[in-house]
């Protein structure tokens, strides 16, 4: 019996349920990798991985956003035999193309390692990761399907099923292979995540299976497949440029520990120290950084389709709402998460990964990490107006600048330098999409809820700050100290926040008159 579609905002919420879950099980999860592999390990693993996100995307075409947007509308107009028939052909495509990939894969390996691995130890963790690539491709196509029809409570069980399993598996994998040296427990890590995965598939098939769309008459795989020009054509319309937009990024992962060592290596830095530093940026600070975004990439994944259901009903009152809705719940995660990140910096690091010295990097990538917490939403609210070509064009131009920053300021400065690049690719991108959607349908919001968030953050941190100070003078236990002043720091924003009210524009003269 197919199930109701669930409310824009309520998706979000049972999505951002499942995702705090997913997060904290797997920061128990790497922060157990992080300790018993180190920052060497953890280099190993982050080397090993670039390659399979590559082979995903070139295998998915981008046909899971197209299909939650195309089965929204389609779901929207009643339209069961097109919904059908999207999920046939976009499942023909990726299993044969990500199974023909990986073996592509597998078979030059030997190869594949030469050219992108600057350590060679990282072999046997990219081999084992390599599998994963058809399973997720599958799954994608599943979820976008549940997406569609906005049943997001289905993806996120599959979800959490998806962590539970991995973690038991990392936990039992690493200790089991760790006596056998770095390498074979990286590969281990890796493996752990391709059964998880395939746990995760199996939840999806076995959920439609009980609760998809009743059997259609006339409607086959045969029949969808001989029809399946149109529907192609107009998956392929929306999915390439969001294959463009992956293989970018997918190709700029594969290629960036080779620039990050090369430019670490310009300034004097040798392959092992490199391979540390890489893993203190990819494994200790951007964890910790992408920990508070779980809400945001919820709200994304439900965005997509609530827009794209808005826009085939001409509703521009309703697309405005929903993401007023979402760039003031992104404000509202982002502030104080930017505020922590910055401040509790290096007792954070030194706290959950006994690495100090990955402070500096948290630090420095914490207060331009902010507008991260609005990329998300705006990517999704262009995906959901078809401008998926302009987040193509968007993506190209951030990604170029964020290598040539990288480039230059880490064979400058150093790792620091390269944290920097990082942070530029991000405040580009974010401001690119910002303008993006103003030039598309407009942008209106009230200053004012922006204006109570920035004055609690300061006072969020000012306190916070003296807090901190204050436990550490009297020598307190860290984990208490960490708890104890970002408790108290929280309670300060959110009392701030509570009593801060403007009446009015009237209220705030100066930024008043610079909006107008």
């Amino acid at each position: 019996m197919p199930q109701q579609k669930q409310s824009f905002m309520r998706g979000t919420f049972v999505l951002s349920i499942a995702a705090f879950v997913n997060r904290i099980l797997g920061f128990i999860s790497g922060m157990y990798i992080a300790r018993v592999l180190g920052a060497e390990g953890i280099g190993l693993l982050m080397m090993a991985q670039p390659l399979v996100p590559l082979v995903i995307t070139i295998t998915e075409l981008g046909l899971p956003v197209a299909i939650s947007k195309l089965v929204a509308e389609a779901d929207a107009k009643g339209d069961k035999e097109k919904i059908r028939r999207i999920l046939h052909v976009s499942l023909a495509i990726t299993s044969t193309l990500s199974i023909s990939l990986t073996t592509v894969c597998l078979l030059g390996s030997e190869r594949i390692a030469s050219i992108l691995l600057t350590d060679q130890r990282a072999y046997y963790a990219m081999l084992a990761i390599m599998p994963i690539a058809p399973i997720i491709a599958i799954s994608a196509v599943l979820k976008g399907y549940f997406r569609g029809k906005q049943r997001m409570q289905t993806i996120a069980a599959s979800d959490v099923l998806e962590f539970t399993v991995q973690i038991a598996c990392v936990l039992a994998l690493v200790h089991l292979l760790l006596p056998y040296g770095i390498a074979y427990a990286a590969a281990g890590a890796t493996a752990a995540a391709v059964i998880s995965e395939a746990s995760s598939l199996m939840f999806l098939a076995v959920s439609y299976k009980l609760r998809g769309e009743a059997r259609i008459p006339g409607v086959t795989w045969g029949s969808s497949l001989k029809k399946s020009k149109s529907t192609l054509a107009e998956l392929l319309r929306i999915g390439l440029p969001i294959t463009g937009n992956g293989v970018v990024h997918s190709l700029y992962g594969a290629f960036q520990p080779m620039l990050i060592t090369t430019s670490l290596a310009l300034t004097g830095i040798g392959t092992v120290m490199a391979t540390k530093q890489f893993g203190m940026l990819t494994g200790f600070a951007f964890p910790l950084l992408f920990m508070p975004s779980f809400i945001t990439q919820s709200l994304s994944t439900a965005l997509i389709p609530a827009i794209s259901e808005a826009s085939a009903n001409k509703n521009s009152l309703l697309m405005h709402q929903r993401m007023d809705q979402a760039l003031r719940l992104g404000l509202m995660i982002g502030a104080p998460a930017t505020v922590i990140l910055f401040i509790w910096a290096t007792p954070l690091t030194t706290l959950i990964y006994h690495a100090p010295e990955a402070g500096i990097l948290l630090k420095i990538l914490a207060p331009m990490f902010f507008l991260h917490y609005f990329d998300a939403p705006l990517n999704a609210i262009l995906l959901g107006l078809g401008r998926a070509n302009t987040t193509l064009g968007n993506h190209l131009i951030a990604t170029g600048l964020k290598a040539v920053a990288i480039f230059v300021l880490g064979s400058q400065f150093g790792i620091v330098g390269i944290a920097f690049g990082m942070g530029i690719g991000i405040i580009v991108l974010t401001l690119l999409n910002f303008l993006s959607i103003s030039s598309t349908i407009g942008f209106y919001w009230e200053i004012r809820p922006y204006a109570r968030v920035f004055l609690s953050m300061l006072v969020m941190a000012l306190c916070g700050q003296w807090a901190l100070s204050y436990a550490t003078a009297m020598d307190i236990p860290l984990v208490w100290t960490v708890l104890g002043s970002v408790g108290f720091a929280l309670a300060v924003y959110f009392t701030t926040l509570s009593i801060i009210r403007f009446r009015s524009p009237k209220d705030l003269p100066l930024i008043s008159r610079w909006v107008r």
